[in-house]
């Protein structure tokens, strides 16, 4: 077998344009691997020999080539979300998760069965920590967050889950999160812990609504009662208070004519201790004329027929003695 050779080729493949070819490809190597681009949203941690040399910032950054330094990027400024208990699909419809022992299915603190879906948000502030140190991220993630929520669940009756308590769980759920994710040096912040379901199994859904119908009830009797109670107990005490009023009233006026009769009485006295017979006879008129202040054509006399008495005539004329006994 014969191998023909072209003397054109031959003056080509020289040693020193051989050289050039080599010269050029290392070059695009050591391009390729010295320069890189970091994004306006991104950092990038830069490692030296596997250890950390630093972190860049956005724009055209430089490293030593050939796998000296190393880069990774981090997004900081993403909000990233985990899902628990369902997935959404393509379409945007929930779908329910049943991976990982059915995550959504908890035990309340009331000892019923509920199932809860939630999600989280949260976002890298240390790319350095996300970066080296922890290694199963996205795991470490899903179990503290469902740790904190079966915790939080457990706590409370499954009515208190079902209420507007739902924030006070989001809100301390997220607390929660954050305290253990920065003991672990995780690098990163929880934004929002966010319930989307809780809802009692699909075996009891019927028996639960009978249960929850019957607490409507009862908080509606006791609403009633209330309303009933606001009305009914401000208006007997109203009339309480007229009642103590006017038995107050009715005291003072009974005092205040006590003190005048006494005032009287031993005004009188002192009158009768000075002229006792003249004070006698004033008083047995007052008391005639009180009793029959309301007779009409009444003319007093004496028992005894010696004289008349000389009282005013009742009808409204005075007799005189020498009329009366003639």
């Amino acid at each position: 077998m014969q191998h023909f050779s072209s003397p054109k080729m031959g003056k080509l493949l020289t040693p020193a344009v051989f050289g050039l070819v080599v010269l050029g490809i290392v070059l695009l190597i050591l391009l390729g691997t010295s320069v890189y681009i970091v994004d306006q949203a991104e950092e990038a941690v830069v490692t030296r020999f596997g250890k950390y040399l630093t972190t860049k910032g956005p724009g055209l950054q430089f490293k030593l080539p050939f796998g000296i330094d190393r880069n990774y990027t981090v997004n900081t400024k993403a909000v990233l979300t985990e899902q628990f208990g369902f997935r959404t699909l393509q379409s945007g419809v929930f779908s329910t998760y049943t991976g990982e022992a059915n995550e959504a299915t908890m035990l309340t603190g009331d000892l019923n069965i509920v199932d809860v879906e939630w999600i989280i948000q949260y976002r890298v502030l240390d790319s350095k920590a996300w970066v080296f140190n922890v290694m199963e991220r996205s795991k470490t993630i899903r179990d503290v967050s469902r740790s904190v929520i079966n915790m939080l669940v457990g706590d409370r009756a499954i009515m208190d889950i079902m209420s507007p308590e739902r924030s006070a769980i989001e809100i301390a759920g997220a607390d929660l999160m954050n305290e253990t994710f920065k003991n672990y040096g995780l690098g990163i912040s929880v934004i929002a812990v966010k319930l989307q379901n809780t809802d009692p199994p699909a075996g009891v859904q019927e028996a639960f609504d009978d249960v929850n119908k019957a607490v409507q009830d009862m908080n509606r009797l006791i609403n009633e009662g209330q309303q009933v109670y606001n009305e009914e107990i401000p208006k007997a005490k109203g009339e309480a208070e007229r009642v103590i009023q006017l038995a107050q009233g009715y005291e003072a006026e009974r005092v205040n004519r006590a003190n005048g009769d006494v005032a009287r009485f031993n005004s009188v006295y002192s009158e009768y201790r000075r002229a006792p017979e003249v004070t006698r006879q004033r008083l047995y008129y007052e008391m005639i004329e009180e009793v029959f202040k309301n007779d009409e054509g009444t003319t007093i006399v004496d028992r005894n027929l010696k004289n008349f008495l000389p009282m005013m005539n009742l009808g409204g004329a005075v007799q005189s003695a020498g009329q009366g006994g003639r």
